[in-house]
């Protein structure tokens, strides 16, 4: 096939050239237009952030401490007889509270009264021979020095006086340890206190056992002190120090929450000669006073002390304080209103605020709205609420935490 003239005549480039020309034209277009939109973007970007800031304190913050308690009598003591008998009589019922002295339990003590009377009348026969021999002595002693009797009779005689006041010494002792014995049968309470469960009865055999006794004879009762009373909790060994400098001080105050709405102050009365190298704690015994034994033996409580005080402590509210990756921070409000990210270190947190190293006193930093935030930054405060409703919200936060929380140490 032999080609025209003309198709020989048209050059070969020009269908690519118009090819070109559209596709730079449509580029162009496009790049007019997102260039159109830049702008708006940019002015988007730099839209203020509405944030809510509140202005760094500084002031002395007391470090409250709070552990898991179990509370504890002072004293408790079972009670058993110290010597053989029958119990004759029961005078307390179970659960009851006694007083120091209080008679508690008589045993049959007929055996006691006539080893007694027996030894209180060898004391009167003893008295009598030994008046006997003193007159005697005091003759023997006349005629000796009339030369009548020998140094021999003399001694004899004041031999006889001498063995004598021994034996009156031996029988009084007798008497008292009678004495004694008797007392053994009316069981009387060592302190104040509650009793526990009454394990025996009139007419019940008693003897003598030791709390560690093979056969496991239980206790007659057992009293234990319920007013005053102790809680037993443990503390970090890092507050150990601190803890230290305020009892060397003057005592330390404890708070025990018995409820939400029931407290009791008390004081530390014990801190243990050694950390527990396991938990790495130390235990403590703080001392309240119970009236209405609104505390019991092995109950578990809260308990609240404040060993130290941070003096010039710079606080924030705990909202401000961001985790990061690394490190926690806060978000600090420059002059020109935007923000730059400040790397702190966290001293000490309670409910609503919490102490910092990194920033100054009356750095204003972010509490809402940070999770919108980046370095740099341009925010706008927002309206902040009402003192009144922040006071409610934050009372309704703490009554929720206090039924949902059991007690956590600090």
């Amino acid at each position: 096939m032999t080609e025209s003239p003309a198709s020989r005549l048209r050059p070969p480039g020009r269908k690519w050239l118009v090819a070109a020309v559209v596709v730079l034209a449509a580029a162009g277009v496009l790049g007019w237009r997102l260039a159109a939109k830049t702008p708006e973007r940019a002015r988007g970007a730099q839209a203020p952030l509405a944030v809510v800031v509140a202005t760094a304190e500084s002031r002395d913050v007391p470090v409250l401490l709070e552990a898991n308690g179990t509370a504890t009598a002072l004293q408790s003591v079972d009670l058993r007889s110290q010597i053989t008998s029958t119990v004759k009589e029961v005078h307390i019922r179970e659960g009851q509270s006694v007083r120091a002295g209080e008679l508690l339990f008589t045993l049959d003590s007929g055996t006691e009264e006539a080893n007694l009377r027996k030894a209180e009348a060898q004391v009167e026969k003893d008295r009598s021979d030994f008046s006997t021999a003193q007159r005697n002595l005091e003759r023997q002693v006349e005629l000796f020095n009339q030369k009548f009797i020998s140094q021999a009779a003399l001694d004899a005689a004041r031999n006889q006086v001498d063995t004598l006041t021994g034996q009156l010494a031996i029988d009084r002792a007798a008497v008292e340890a009678a004495r004694v014995a008797l007392a053994y049968t009316r069981i009387r309470a060592p302190f104040a206190g509650r009793t526990g469960v009454i394990n025996v009865r009139s007419g019940s055999l008693v003897q003598p056992t030791s709390n560690a006794s093979p056969a496991g004879t239980p206790a007659m009762v057992t009293i234990t002190q319920v007013d005053p009373i102790a809680i037993a909790f443990t503390l970090p060994e890092r507050e150990l120090a601190g803890l230290q400098r305020a009892l060397a001080a003057g005592p330390v105050s404890a708070t025990a929450l018995v409820a939400p709405r029931d407290r009791l102050t008390g004081r530390i009365v014990f801190v243990d000669n050694a950390v527990d190298t396991t938990t790495g704690t130390i235990r403590i015994k703080a001392q309240f006073d119970n009236p209405g034994a609104r505390l019991w033996p092995g109950m578990f409580v809260t308990v609240q002390v404040s060993p130290r005080t941070i003096r010039g402590a710079t606080v924030v509210p705990a909202q401000a304080v961001q985790t990061g990756p690394h490190d926690r921070f806060v978000f600090v409000v420059g002059p020109d209103h935007r923000v730059a990210q400040r790397d702190v270190k966290l001293a000490y947190v309670e409910r609503g605020f919490a102490v910092v190293d990194g920033i100054a006193p009356g750095a204003r930093v972010v509490v809402e709205g940070a999770q919108n935030l980046r370095p740099g930054s341009l925010v706008a405060e927002a309206e902040r609420p009402a003192s009144g409703a922040a006071e409610e919200s934050a009372k309704g936060e703490e009554r929720k935490a206090d039924k949902a929380r059991g007690g956590k140490p600090a």
